[in-house]
């Protein structure tokens, strides 16, 4: 069983149909890569994984995703739990900016409940560890989270999501707005992270899919307007050395997209 089961998803922005009918599997402790032009639905594919789609107003979604095995848009399944299970690093670093750096990794832990500080500290440092960031910052934890650099920022909102021990990391583009030497950590950094998560990462750079995935699933949309919809899904060797579909083919040879 997969640790992630998608069933014919729809995703809505009011009468609007965003992606049509997706059904793929993502592989436990895999880095899984969602490429596709611009508009092709795969940061709303990406949102409907962990429901942050349903916070726009007017959004909705058919379909079926179960997390080992379990769905996780049944009624009794509480959004928040669901959001600290598949936690979420979105496209631009946000840190809390006023927040200490030793606040922003505690602060989904005080949310859950957890008062104790040598227990706080202790993740804090774990996070910070596991993130690639501890050396850099642990003189500092109290000051400011602002007075970070942006890739500095993107590893802070990466051991953010990582205190509250996730299940699966879902990352929004995430080296979008870095230069290339932060982008490079953030890559490595990906790849390390699959020992403990399961990753599911939308990106625009299709070297950096070729880099740091183990699956890698097309996205396309045929006009403007239209629904996106998962074109091919495979072995990302596969996918950019032999990939079955002409138009997957199209996409990464640049001939569009």
């Amino acid at each position: 069983m997969e640790h992630i089961e998608v069933s014919n998803v729809n995703a809505y922005f009011g009468a609007f149909k965003a992606i049509s009918d997706i059904s793929l599997g993502i592989s436990q402790k895999h880095v899984t890569a969602l490429i596709g032009p611009s508009g092709c639905g795969k940061s709303t594919f990406l949102r409907t994984l962990n429901r942050l789609h349903e916070v726009i107003p007017g959004a909705r979604m058919e379909g079926t995703i179960l997390l080992n095995g379990k769905d996780i848009y049944a009624p009794d399944r509480s959004p928040t739990e669901v959001r600290r299970t598949i936690g979420m690093v979105f496209q631009r670093p946000n840190p809390f900016p006023t927040m200490s750096i030793r606040d922003n990794v505690a602060a989904g832990l005080k949310l859950n409940g957890t008062r104790k500080r040598s227990e706080l500290d202790e993740v804090v440092e774990s996070s910070l560890r596991r993130a690639g960031l501890w050396d850099e910052v642990s003189g500092r934890l109290d000051a400011p989270a602002a007075g970070l650099s942006g890739g500095q920022q993107q590893r802070l909102c990466i051991a953010r999501a990582i205190a509250v021990d996730p299940d699966v990391l879902l990352m929004d583009e995430p080296c979008s707005a870095l230069d290339p030497i932060s982008t490079l950590t953030i890559e490595q950094l990906m790849v390390e992270l699959k020992d403990e998560y399961t990753v599911v990462v939308v990106t625009h750079n299709m070297q950096q899919a070729a880099r740091v995935s183990d699956v890698t699933a097309f996205f396309n949309v045929e006009a403007q307007g239209q629904p996106g919809r998962l074109v091919e899904v495979g072995a990302t060797g596969d996918i950019f050395t032999n990939p079955k579909d002409e138009r997957t083919e199209a996409y990464i040879t640049g001939r569009f997209g």
